[in-house]
């Protein structure tokens, strides 16, 4: 498989015939991935008045997410996109709607933390199955690598655009306007994608029937085992750098100098996916990681806003190429029929990573500074790498073989 994309690769893999839809739709349902949860946090401490009871709220969703993201791929893998989706959007509709109903009777935490966890468990994973169709729809070469970069890059931009929209619809005059629209946006492009030609004729293959799914798979774990550490690295520093901008007196800066990054990682991205390093998919994914952890140091350096951004757009430089290479080694490692929950592993590991880095930092944080959640997230992302680096044999071994495939290996020399 070719290990590098061409523009004229992005061109050729947008174009497909039968992709425009899914592509358009899958828009659609994935820019408010970076709002449902963000716009639930802004409308409940908007109405509690606490921050600290919409952190708890919000956790309770991401959690959900995670969840969510991993039941719904085996459903997909199992039965096609199109079913568990239409399951998902459904239930998704009904709990925003129940959450909404609880925010303004001001329900008790006991009410609001159990729905807002249903609210991400159903949020639907057209990322996921998107990801997947690129597999199908695409041969392996440098075509399908510019699609798996394409959603990788995509996702970015969303994560860009997604915080500053949350934070004008909460200044609306209603708090939940947010809310309702991100996942109002949310249901209409899950459904759209659910219901094209394309996504509808999408057959399941066998799948892996080992309990673990995906997870059966060595080489699964280990590229599982990197998305966390990108996600403990991020998480460290989405704490530290808004904080950092508070103690400057800049309270508002916060999310603005986290776009930074963001923006040099799609920049970045592309250039990467033209010719990427190392070409050995099991040495890029803890060299990344290393990379990545190493750059972070340079955030505990700067004493001013303007130097910590400048920073900034140098660390970002390694996370599209991260998300992208994730995506990627699913094809090396995931055992067949478990494409979909495999890319939903990377997002759970990614979402419990960012969880335990937040948590994390906020102490240190508080307790020694920003120069040292900066210097912990170095020290995490580098030990999870050296980890990574350990395990690399079994992404070199790829996915464990079925005794069919055996035999048909076997039969073919």
């Amino acid at each position: 498989m070719s290990q590098s994309a061409r523009l004229s690769d992005y061109r050729a893999a947008l174009t497909t015939p039968g992709m425009r839809g899914p592509v358009a739709a899958s828009l659609l349902a994935r820019l408010p991935i970076a709002m449902v949860g963000l716009s639930l946090l802004l409308y409940v401490q908007r109405e509690t008045g606490s921050f600290a009871a919409a952190g708890v709220v919000s956790a309770a969703s991401l959690i959900g997410v995670s969840v969510g993201s991993i039941i719904q791929g085996r459903l997909m893998d199992r039965l096609g996109p199109t079913r568990p989706l239409l399951g998902a959007v459904t239930l998704f509709a009904v709990f925003v709607a129940l959450a909404v109903v609880c925010v303004e009777a001001g329900a008790s935490m006991a009410v609001l933390v159990p729905v807002a966890f249903l609210v991400g468990l159903n949020e639907p994973m057209v990322g996921s199955a998107s990801r997947a169709l690129w597999a199908r729809m695409l041969p392996p070469g440098s075509t399908r690598l510019a699609g798996f970069a394409y959603e990788a890059i995509s996702m970015e931009v969303f994560f860009i655009l997604g915080p500053g929209l949350s934070g004008l619809l909460v200044a609306a005059p209603w708090a939940g306007t947010g809310v309702v629209i991100a996942a109002g946006s949310m249901v209409v492009g899950a459904l759209w994608f659910a219901l094209n030609p394309t996504v509808r004729a999408v057959q399941p293959e066998q799948t892996h029937r080992d309990l673990l799914g995906a997870l059966a798979s060595p080489g699964m774990r280990t590229v599982a085992l990197a998305a966390l550490g990108f996600g403990v690295t991020i998480g460290f520093i989405e704490v530290a750098v808004p904080a950092a901008a508070e103690r400057a007196g800049h309270v508002g800066l916060g999310g603005l100098l986290l776009s930074v990054w963001s923006v040099s990682s799609v920049l970045f991205g592309v250039l990467y996916a033209m010719k990427p390093f190392p070409k050995a998919m099991h040495l890029r994914l803890p060299v990344l990681l290393a990379g990545f952890a190493a750059l972070s140091l340079l955030l505990a350096i700067p004493t001013t806003l303007i130097g910590l951004g400048a920073a900034l757009l140098v660390v970002g430089t390694l996370i599209t190429p991260q998300s992208t290479t994730h995506s990627a080694a699913i094809e090396q490692v995931a055992p067949a029929g478990t494409a979909t929950e495999a890319f939903g592993w990377v997002v759970t590991a990614v979402t419990v990573g960012l969880a335990l880095g937040q948590s994390v930092s906020g102490q240190l944080v508080e307790a020694h500074g920003t120069p040292t959640a900066f210097v912990a997230a170095a020290g995490a992302g580098l030990v999870i790498a050296a980890l990574v680096y350990l395990f690399r044999g079994t992404v070199a071994a790829g996915a464990p073989r079925s005794p069919r495939q055996a035999e048909v290996e076997l039969v073919s020399r």
